[in-house]
């Protein structure tokens, strides 16, 4: 699903998402989550400060949404250098990356979002600066043809992907640190949003926060979404503050159900189980029922489905859990597992 995705609940960065970079921490302190990354991160700073030195490449990598942008931005602020940023796609010819990366000055970071959509021909530049710090530019055509060596500043790169598998094994392994965003834990979710709300100036009691970190699907860009939605309801329909029943009552209204499943989530459920007894079912099939791409189901709408437990990838296909059923109220048909199926 692309960038411009409709689904409150998807993780994916949409335009109204830039009204949330004013409520990006600023420091380590302020991170909330991901304690053990954040706790690898305090010593990678602090080891390259006392050197005096700039910071090993950083790769982060994990589901969309989860900040590694914004601790992009927090290793700039603590170490108190200028953060340069582009991605993968917008990068397309080495002359591209060779004006960004001369640029640069002594310690600055380079952030690159979607890495691993970096071209091959831009990564054999990137080889070069990344371990020698400097930059190979060939002059002329033909027999005439040379190749000069620029040195560069000493920089950072941090690259951020949401699939580690696709960044290649050469430049995976210039990375002098790779670390791992998860989903947030619901103490973590709280944090994120009674502290987003005190930025908005919106009251709300700890019910109201609960609820929204509840349905917001570990992700902190969801949560700030619907804590945004979830501040028009209250200041249409009441007086301003969030409380347990209103937050319910808006998240109902937008469709978000008490475990962060939307329209999308629950017609992927529905399908498998009604049209093909539980499954298992191919994804195509499944993409072909409901009207969506297969690759949308897969890198947006399974990840959770999976996280959950409501459902399982099998070498049949996709076959829809006990716990699926509950929470749909529906009654468990016992599936036949002995008569073959066409994917």
């Amino acid at each position: 699903m692309d960038d411009n995705s409709p689904r409150l609940v998807s993780p994916e960065a949409r335009p109204d998402d830039r009204l949330d970079q004013a409520l990006r921490p600023k420091t380590l302190k302020d991170v909330i989550g991901q304690d053990q990354v954040r706790e690898n991160l305090a010593i990678l700073i602090a080891a390259a400060q006392k050197r005096g030195e700039p910071l090993d490449h950083v790769l982060f990598y994990g589901p969309p949404g989860l900040g590694k942008t914004t601790l992009a931005h927090v290793l700039s602020n603590e170490m108190k250098v200028n953060i340069k940023i582009t991605a993968g796609p917008a990068v397309e010819r080495p002359g591209d990356l060779a004006a960004i990366l001369t640029n640069l000055r002594a310690g600055d970071i380079l952030f690159i979002d979607e890495v691993h959509r970096l071209g091959k021909t831009i990564e054999e530049v990137l080889y070069p600066a990344m371990e020698d710090f400097a930059l190979d530019i060939v002059i002329g055509k033909g027999p005439s043809a040379r190749s000069i060596r620029l040195k560069l500043p000493r920089f950072t790169l941090i690259g951020a992907t949401t699939r580690l598998a696709l960044v290649s094994a050469p430049l995976r392994a210039r990375f002098g640190a790779v670390y791992r965003l998860d989903y947030y834990e619901l103490p973590a979710m709280m944090s994120i949003v009674e502290r987003a709300a005190n930025l908005f100036g919106v009251r709300a009691d700890n019910g109201g926060v609960e609820e929204i970190a509840l349905r917001a699907r570990g992700t902190p860009r969801v949560a700030l979404r619907l804590l945004r939605r979830v501040r028009d309801y209250v200041q249409v329909r009441a007086d301003g503050s969030i409380t347990k029943t209103l937050a319910q009552d808006a998240l109902s209204l937008l469709n978000v159900d008490e475990l962060g499943l939307d329209d999308v989530d629950r017609r992927v459920l529905l399908t498998i189980i009604e049209k093909y007894s539980g499954g298992p079912v191919g994804l195509s099939t499944i993409a072909a029922s409901i009207s969506e791409e297969p690759d949308t189901i897969m890198d947006v709408v399974e990840p959770y489905l999976l996280q959950l437990g409501f459902l399982e990838r099998t070498p049949q296909g996709r076959v829809t859990t006990r716990l699926a059923y509950e929470h749909l109220n529906i009654p468990v048909v016992e599936r036949d597992d002995t008569q073959p199926r066409l994917i």
